[in-house]
């Protein structure tokens, strides 16, 4: 973990107290501390930072691996093709991280990428920011990120057919800068990051994947600025109850709070006065953008990601 995260971060477990930390480093490697302990210093809460990682998840008791699907190394392997087959000439390569890109405006600041699985779109923060932070609650996910961010290049195992696997590899172009992106495990519900810091904020699938949609979405807001700030979401608002309770949901249902579509519901949300939450967004742009998983070589998915910019 860069040393320059410290300046930003706070226990997940006190907010929206900016409760501070006492660091202990145990190992270093010059700017990097890759073993030591966060303490909070408010609440007691300790928690570790192991291989270069620090593991700010309030809702894990220990910084192992859990039992979910995004441990896997195949499905691991199945979001580095999805985050970037474009740069590996890849048939049927997705373009939605490089759209997606475009909607963000350079911006003094630091960029943050919730839910940001295996690094793409933390990358495509540091071109437009002055430092971009991963969040993820996949150990998995955030090693592999941190392996590019440090290697600069991969070479993995893409799945073919049953137990078959072909050889895959890409580097990352120049204008992504290891020294301006970091990766944390944390949680996208409770975000270790000092209230009104972040100039740019992207979810980028995530909202309908989360227990509480709407807290995520003031988790954000506390976050980010209040004035001179961006907020990209997109999603295909796939509402599952392996998710989220119905009761939950931001839309996909006929009655209740929230109901109709999920993309109209974000909008007002954004849009109106909240006491929970600061100033109000402005929607700038709206769109749909096609997203793509490849399971093997005869299996894709083709997903219809609806994406918002606010900014304030």
């Amino acid at each position: 973990m860069k040393r320059r995260l410290l300046d930003f971060l706070v226990c997940p477990s006190c907010l929206p107290k900016n409760a501070p930390f006492d660091v202990t480093i145990i190992q270093a490697d010059d700017d990097d501390i890759e073993v030591g302990t966060l303490a909070c210093t408010a609440c007691g809460a300790v928690f570790p930072i192991h291989d270069g990682i620090a593991h700010l998840d309030p809702f894990k008791d220990q910084y192992g691996a859990t039992e979910n699907k995004y441990e896997q190394q195949e499905v691991v392997s199945s979001y580095l093709w999805s985050h970037y087959s474009d740069l590996f000439d890849q048939e049927y390569a997705s373009e939605a991280y490089a759209s997606w890109s475009r909607q963000i405006n350079p911006a003094e600041g630091i960029g943050v990428d919730a839910g940001g699985a295996v690094g793409r779109f933390t990358f495509e923060l540091s071109t437009k920011c002055d430092f971009a932070i991963g969040v993820d609650n996949s150990v998995a996910f955030v090693q592999t990120a941190r392996q590019l961010m440090k290697e600069r290049s991969i070479s993995f195992a893409l799945k073919d057919e049953g137990l078959l696997t072909r050889a895959a590899s890409f580097t990352l172009p120049e204008s992504w800068q290891s020294e301006k992106v970091e990766f944390i495990v944390g949680n996208a519900l409770a975000l270790p990051l000092r209230s009104a810091s972040i100039a740019a904020y992207a979810s980028l699938n995530l909202i309908d994947k989360v227990p509480s949609p709407l807290r995520h979405l003031r988790e954000m807001n506390r976050v980010t600025r209040d004035t001179d700030a961006q907020f990209l979401l997109s999603d295909p608002f796939s509402w599952s109850t392996e998710a989220a309770p119905v009761e939950e949901w931001l839309g996909g249902k006929k009655e209740g709070m929230y109901a109709g579509k999920g993309l109209d519901n974000v909008v007002g949300i954004l849009s109106a006065s909240d006491p929970e939450n600061q100033l109000p967004w402005q929607i700038m742009h709206k769109g749909k953008a096609w997203w793509k998983i490849r399971t093997h070589t005869n299996h894709y998915e083709l997903i219809q990601s609806c994406y918002l910019k606010a900014s304030r």
